[in-house]
């Protein structure tokens, strides 16, 4: 039996501004292609299908078509994330085609998907995102808790699991395989800057040892992907979201099951068709430094470490990186930080304003900068009743 675990699409994202829709697009072509070279008898989508709980028309539309082109290959088995919206993306399940399966509903999480096997069925159990707040009561969970609520649900899935196990094995047939699909900051991955806090009275971390006894853990909600045990994995993002995954391998994992459990897992790498780059130094270096080279096709984070804040800085940025997104000032040496405030009594609002350029910029307003800022001072003063009352009072 093999499986390929993906999970985090969020599909309509955008990255600072920018549009991933046609990266999405090649990442599940490259998906489609995979499930055909490979065999793939199974596809889990361990949640955050979408980027919001309602994504643009485009993005549903890519979803649609998608799925339709793994169903002529294989299985897909969803659950929504906590950027989903589970009842929207749950809509129609029951109408889907039989290699469709969306498992939104916290009521199904321990009736699995069944994928037949000669070596013995693999069940493959659906949780959805499970918020504290919405599902404990549900669950019967004690506290509230990720960690109490996943608890909850993994024992149902226990029991589903072991008396299932009972049945084939009384009827002399193989014993089947678990996966559990869930969507958790479970403890021993590591976040990124662009997963959503899903903390609840700021606990947000489940331990791996609810999952002990399920014979493979595909999880979803961390970007980046993780073995945290040999059965228990998260796939991470299949794109970058975030300048903090400008070092992520990004992909999906191909899972081996056989009659045993889990015999292998292998980690498929996606197509990059723009990587991103984390750059630092004064902008002249950055604008001549030869190693740079490398990065001037790539979604681009600069940190100018100017004394002098540079003028035009994007502008000439652009220039050598054309995709550069991000610009971040940490200027080596900054009164900003630690000079008091200056005095307002007394003094003009050019005055002032000339002292805030300074602080800022680490250097004064040139004669130039000093009259356009008087000008503009004096208009902002400036009252248009007041010639009216004095021609008035004649």
């Amino acid at each position: 039996m093999r499986l390929l675990h993906t999970s985090d699409w969020h599909l309509g994202r955008t990255l600072h501004g920018v549009d991933l829709l046609d990266h999405q697009a090649a990442y599940l072509e490259h998906l489609v292609d995979v499930v055909r070279a490979e065999q793939v008898d199974a596809v889990v989508v361990a949640g955050d299908v979408y980027d919001r709980a309602i994504p643009p028309v485009e993005a549903v539309q890519l979803l649609s078509a998608t799925l339709a082109r793994l169903a002529e290959h294989t299985t897909v088995v969803l659950t929504p994330g906590n950027h989903d919206s589970a009842a929207r993306l749950g809509f129609g399940a029951e109408l889907m085609r039989e290699r469709v399966r969306v498992r939104a509903q916290v009521g199904d999480l321990a009736t699995p998907v069944v994928l037949p096997s000669e070596d013995g069925d693999a069940l493959v159990y659906a949780l959805p995102y499970l918020d504290p707040d919405v599902v404990r009561r549900r669950l019967d969970a004690p506290a509230r808790s990720h960690e109490s609520v996943m608890t909850a649900a993994t024992a149902l899935v226990r029991a589903d699991l072991a008396r299932r196990t009972t049945e084939a094995t009384s009827a002399g047939r193989p014993a089947p395989r678990s996966v559990v699909m869930a969507h958790a900051f479970v403890i021993g991955g590591e976040p990124s800057d662009s997963e959503r806090d899903i903390s609840v009275g700021g606990v947000s971390v489940v331990p791996a040892s609810v999952f002990d006894g399920v014979d493979y853990t595909a999880l979803g909600h961390l970007h980046g992907r993780h073995t945290l045990t040999g059965a228990i994995r998260y796939s991470g993002s299949p794109i970058a979201y975030s300048f903090s995954e400008a070092t992520h391998r990004k992909g999906s994992w191909l899972v081996d099951l056989d009659a045993s459990g889990l015999h292998a897992a292998e980690f498929v790498d996606a197509p990059v068709p723009r990587p991103l780059a984390r750059i630092r130094g004064d902008l002249d270096s950055l604008l001549t430094d030869p190693a740079l080279t490398r990065h001037e096709s790539a979604w681009v984070q600069a940190t100018l470490t100017d004394d002098t804040r540079p003028l035009q800085a994007m502008d000439r940025l652009r220039r050598r990186f054309p995709h550069a997104l991000v610009l971040v000032f940490e200027p080596g040496q900054s009164t900003c930080a630690t000079a008091p405030a200056a005095a307002t009594r007394g003094r003009t609002d050019h005055q002032i304003s000339l002292d805030f350029v300074a602080d800022l910029r680490g250097t004064p307003a040139t004669d130039a900068e000093s009259a356009l800022m008087l000008e503009a001072c004096d208009a902002c003063c400036e009252d248009p009743d007041f010639d009216v009352l004095l021609s008035q009072d004649g």
